[in-house]
């Protein structure tokens, strides 16, 4: 006789990636070059403006455009919050400097963040940057300044959402999908 045994089922654990600091920071600015090439090209940004017919049609451009030009507006708001600080360039390349590790260390980072070893978690990454934000904020005694270059960015980004006619707009397969306008394709069989 075979002596009875239970089957448990094999349990799957995560494999631990250990990844060396400058090899995230690579990969996040890797990332980031990424979503800025993916913005649109400058001519097609500016040509085709005029005025909408009706207050509907202004709403259907603001919304079409704001997906279509989501990077170039990205874009176009920081260089008015940057140009805000125009006039203390040392308060301009701090702020750039948060900018930047907000950008590589939270939004654009794909592996855990490691420091001397241990794991920090997205929480008290988040809550980190927000403090040094904060404090360079405060420091710079910039945040009104700062908000008008942020207020004129979402203005002018509105103005040329309203007037850019969004026809004949090329749409990649992304876009379209993921705006509902083409569904899933199957294989022909």
């Amino acid at each position: 006789m075979s002596p009875s045994h239970s089957v448990t089922p094999p349990t799957y654990t995560s494999i631990p990636i250990s990844v060396s600091g400058s090899d995230a920071i690579t990969r996040s600015i890797k990332n980031l070059n990424d979503a800025v090439s993916r913005r649109r090209q400058w001519p097609e940004f500016a040509s085709s403006l005029d005025r909408p017919d009706s207050f509907s049609a202004a709403l259907t451009r603001i919304r079409t455009n704001a997906n279509h030009f989501r990077v170039n507006y990205l874009l176009l708001i920081g260089a008015c919050g940057a140009l805000s600080l125009i006039g203390s360039p040392g308060w301009l390349v701090v702020t750039a400097a948060v900018v930047g590790l907000w950008l590589v260390i939270y939004f654009f980072r794909e592996d855990p963040l490691e420091v001397w070893g241990h794991h920090v978690s997205d929480w008290a990454v988040l809550v980190g940057l927000g403090l040094i934000s904060v404090l360079v904020v405060w420091a710079s005694g910039g945040l009104g300044s700062v908000l008008l270059g942020l207020v004129v960015g979402l203005v002018l980004c509105g103005v040329h959402g309203l007037l850019r006619n969004p026809e004949g707009l090329f749409l990649n397969e992304n876009d379209a999908a993921s705006q509902g306008l083409i569904g899933p394709t199957s294989p022909s069989g």
